[in-house]
């Protein structure tokens, strides 16, 4: 099978040609029809994370939101056979622990995250091995083609578990959403969804005009704005005392402290992008401002696969579809050139592997 293979950081893939892997008896082996380009898979590109010993080990496949079809099954496998339509979420659980027991396997400790380690290789190939499938693999609604659920394998599920189950968004909340790329749009449109005012922010007005066609009511550039005004004035002042909730997607110093600074008495902020090398996994924060206020603070990955029937039931209920994201559909071949382009933020919505 062709496969996309990490050989240096920061330099292009390597797309070679491997083994097909084989199903373990408790797993699935899914054929690749889509998987999305993600900035996680930017991270692990340009090899950040050492600072943590999370750097991803070169050789690795990378690749970790992928749609297709179950093309083989171990002897252990109940749920699925060959020609099932499936999701594969990056976040891998083992089935068995209590925090999969309890429907939270993206915390799994004994897990695996698809694409990032050796003992899980990636999605961007043309054949994906998938542990304990009965547990992980989700079946998809004929109603959702493989492209559009590959958008929603990592940065749509990641923001609908991180504004409907890590925290509420209710009707007439006020949502702020600090960085329009992928996930952050989907952030947008899910908030907007649930009811939510939307008011987005970045440093890019075509992103910005994305997250109005995907509901923001309002925009912030923070570029835009005059010297004596900042992101978290603006949206106290748009606001009428500040965000009931807000989301950093981004993941730097600036856009963290900025959610956070933008909430109101109470308000809650969750954090789902991941630092760079300029932070190194840790931002100093106004804790004694955030005490004084009672603001809560919430970290948020990925989405166990036990949430996907909600997710799918909110989006045939409101009609939204991930698919609107989808920016552009590339080549095996041409993901390396996508992942450059994200080292200068120069790539917008949701793109995805279609052609291995």
């Amino acid at each position: 099978m062709r496969a996309a293979i990490l050989r240096e950081y920061g330099e292009p893939l390597a797309v070679r040609e491997l083994p097909a892997p084989e199903p373990d008896p408790d797993g699935a082996v899914v054929r690749v029809d889509a998987c999305g380009v993600c900035r996680s898979d930017w991270h692990a590109w340009a090899g950040h994370g050492e600072w943590a010993d999370d750097r991803v080990p070169r050789g690795q496949v990378l690749g970790h939101e992928p749609a297709g079809e179950v093309a083989a099954v171990g002897d252990e496998v109940d749920r699925f056979r060959p020609g099932d339509r499936v999701v594969v979420p990056f976040s891998l659980g083992d089935g068995t622990c209590p925090h999969c027991r309890r429907g939270a396997g993206n915390v799994c400790e004994d897990g695996r995250a698809l694409g990032f380690e050796a003992a899980a290789p990636g999605a961007f190939a043309e054949r994906v091995a998938v542990p304990a499938a009965d547990y992980n693999l989700v079946e998809r609604p004929d109603w959702l083609d493989a492209t559009a659920a590959a958008a929603l394998g990592c940065r749509y599920m990641t923001a609908y578990h991180a504004l409907a189950e890590r925290t509420t968004v209710g009707g007439g909340d006020a949502v702020a959403v600090h960085g329009c790329g992928g996930v952050g749009l989907s952030a947008v449109q899910i908030a907007a969804a649930l009811g939510a005012r939307v008011i987005a922010v970045d440093v890019d007005d075509e992103a910005l005009a994305l997250a109005t066609e995907f509901g923001a009511a309002e925009t912030v550039n923070p570029e835009s704005l005059p010297e004596e005004s900042s992101v978290p004035e603006r949206i106290r002042d748009r606001t009428d005392g500040g965000a009931d909730i807000s989301l950093d997607a981004l993941g730097i110093a600036e856009t963290c402290r900025n959610s956070v600074r933008s909430l109101r008495p109470r308000g809650t902020h969750v954090q789902v992008g991941l630092t760079t090398d300029a932070e190194r996994g840790e931002v100093s924060l106004p804790t004694d401002w955030m005490t004084r206020w009672e603001i809560s603070f919430l970290g948020s990955r990925g989405m166990p696969p036990t949430s996907y029937p909600d997710l799918f039931a909110l989006i045939e209920a409101t009609g939204i579809d991930p698919g609107e994201l989808v920016s552009r559909e590339l080549s095996l071949s041409a993901v390396s050139d996508r992942l450059a382009a994200m080292d200068e933020y120069d790539a917008r919505g949701v793109e995805v592997v279609t052609e291995f």
